[in-house]
């Protein structure tokens, strides 16, 4: 295995090199600079030294995106100790179970959470503290009561003058495999499993980020945390990378709707925007497609002429709905709308599609914009390999395999299905059907146990079917589903733009049948749509934004 750095150190040294910068912002909130965050993580040392939690000891977390909650993190980290970061989107019973399977010790809660969680069915804790002030929702032991009671006298006592560099150091990892979180997996199918992930795998993402990016983003440079941190996509590229980069982190710890995003965008201008389709979708058909689908700008866009000229200036617009000051936007997560990806490569906006498992912490793939081939997700990044499993994998899609340094040591307490995921050469079996061109570029065609067999065995990808349906009329999302041998389609419509046409019930089902007519003619006929279902409620979802298909199954 190649020379890998102590993650450790490297929280340590960018804590040293960015002192008086501006670290960590609760937008409209306020702001940590490294030096408090240094002094944070040392208050929750000291509280963790004289609670009695040791090296290894698991601390799980569960909150809103929040600068305390990144303190948290990484004083449990620079402890010695094990994160169990939990999605606050999870209901009680999931996040109980999570802290349960995972042994926690502490646990850390945002005001969400608290008022969900029932202490009782969380019998081995030792205690339950409150973000943003550290009190103490639950104490189970003396030292932990005590510890909390007299914390800043702890403090006083280690730093009787006052807290300087030369006090900033910390635990460093034995070896690169040593366990550094545990990430229970958001999951569209099911039980969450406990992803194993060692420091080498937080480190080689970071060196990823900073191959691709490091010379395109500076210190200084702000950035916006959209994606839940709990979630291994937002944890690695808004948080970590940026962190140890000298940057600063802007977290929108309220829920992010498209008004807060708005705002967020165009106050912060960060240098680079990292999101899930949903969010990049909604933004690019509320805020821009009704400027340019009339007859006028669709004429002036096919001229030769000037089309150039009214691209870009399409392009500036879509520019500056993100805030106008970044490189690009990378989105990863899910699959990007067909019709949404054509006008943002025909405008030639700067967007990449990613790829990447929470198994993998989480990157495989991805390409920077200007060599980015649309409609793939990338190429396999510095230090993964990528394979497909197939006879033919320019043109048959198969298994993508994937194995390097970010392959995660396992699944917590689950050694068959550690043994079912990653095979005896390494290879972690990622279970999305893919193809790969001569180039490297991976294109994926769905999850191999979303797809459906038709009536003579042919292999249906019903995420290809509801690509097309997505970009249809009226249509906000959709998932096509197998009944009695038959594709039906379940829609979630456009209800406010429904509202707003005056359409009644017996219209949405008129233009839903059109849809279904104009689907099926460009489908072979073992795929075709035999019967659309109106939803008058959205899509149960991941904190990633997926539908939680089995639910409609």
């Amino acid at each position: 295995m190649q020379q890998i750095p102590s993650f450790n150190a490297l929280i340590e040294k960018t804590i040293l090199d960015n002192w008086d910068r501006d670290a960590l912002t609760d937008f409209q909130g306020q702001t940590l600079q490294y030096h408090d965050v240094a002094r944070k993580i040392e208050k929750v040392h000291i509280l963790f030294e004289n609670s009695g939690v040791t090296r290894g000891d698991k601390i799980a977390l569960c909150g809103r995106n929040s600068s305390q909650w990144a303190v948290a993190f990484l004083a449990t980290l620079t402890y010695g100790a094990i994160a169990v970061p939990i999605l606050h989107e999870f209901n009680a019973e999931q996040i109980h179970n999570i802290v349960n399977h995972s042994e926690a010790k502490l646990l850390f809660v945002g005001d969400h959470v608290a008022t969900l969680i029932d202490p009782l069915k969380m019998p081995g804790l030792e205690g339950i503290i409150n973000n943003p002030d550290y009190s103490l929702m639950v104490s189970r032991t003396d030292k932990l009561t005590y510890a909390r009671e007299h914390l800043n006298e702890l403090y006083g006592k280690r730093f009787p003058k006052y807290f300087r560099k030369e006090h900033v150091s910390y635990y460093k990892e034995q070896s690169p495999d040593e366990l550094a979180l545990i990430n229970y997996t958001s999951g569209t199918t099911g039980f969450s499993k406990g992803v194993m992930l060692p420091y080498r795998a937080l480190w080689s993402n970071y060196d990823f980020a900073c191959h691709v990016l490091g010379e395109t983003i500076k210190v200084g440079d702000s950035i916006i945390s959209m994606l839940p941190m709990a979630h291994m996509y937002g944890m690695a590229f808004e948080f970590i990378f940026e962190f140890l980069h000298g940057c600063h982190v802007f977290y929108l710890n309220r829920v992010p709707s498209p008004a807060i995003i708005a705002k967020a965008l165009a106050e912060i201008r960060p240098v680079i925007v990292i999101a899930v389709p949903l969010i990049i979708e909604k933004i690019i058909r509320k805020k821009v497609f009704p400027k340019i689908q009339n007859n006028r700008m669709r004429l002036l866009m096919q001229m030769p002429v000037i089309s150039k000229k009214v691209r870009q200036m399409v392009c500036d617009e879509v520019l500056k709905a993100f805030g106008g000051k970044m490189y690009e936007v990378i989105i990863g997560g899910a699959a990007l709308n067909q019709e949404v990806e054509h006008f943002l490569k025909k405008i030639e906006f700067p967007y990449t599609v990613g790829y990447g498992a929470t198994e993998c912490a989480p990157i495989i793939c991805y390409s920077d914009w200007h060599t980015f081939a649309p409609g793939s997700c990338g190429r396999a990044v510095k230090h993964m390999e990528v394979k497909i499993d197939s006879s033919d994998p320019q043109h048959v899609p198969g298994e993508i395999l994937t194995r390097g340094l970010n392959v995660m040591l396992g699944y917590y307490k689950d050694p068959e299905s550690t043994a079912k995921t990653i095979d005896r050469d390494g290879w972690y079996h990622t279970g999305d059907l893919g193809t790969m061109d001569a180039r490297g570029n991976v294109f994926i065609n769905g999850r191999i146990k979303n797809m459906l067999l038709g009536p003579s065995g042919q292999n249906i990808y019903p995420e290809e079917i509801e690509d097309k349906l997505n970009s249809m009329t009226m249509v906000v999302e959709s998932i096509v589903v197998q009944r009695d041998n038959k594709l039906v389609a379940l829609v979630y419509p456009d209800l406010e733009e429904a509202k707003n046409m005056k359409f009644s019930e017996a219209d949405l089902k008129g233009i839903m049948e059109q849809n279904r007519n104009g689907l099926n003619q460009v489908l072979p006929a073992y795929e075709k749509i035999t019967e659309i279902e109106i939803r008058h409620q959205e899509f149960e979802k991941t904190p990633k934004k997926s539908i939680k298909r089995y639910l409609y199954q």
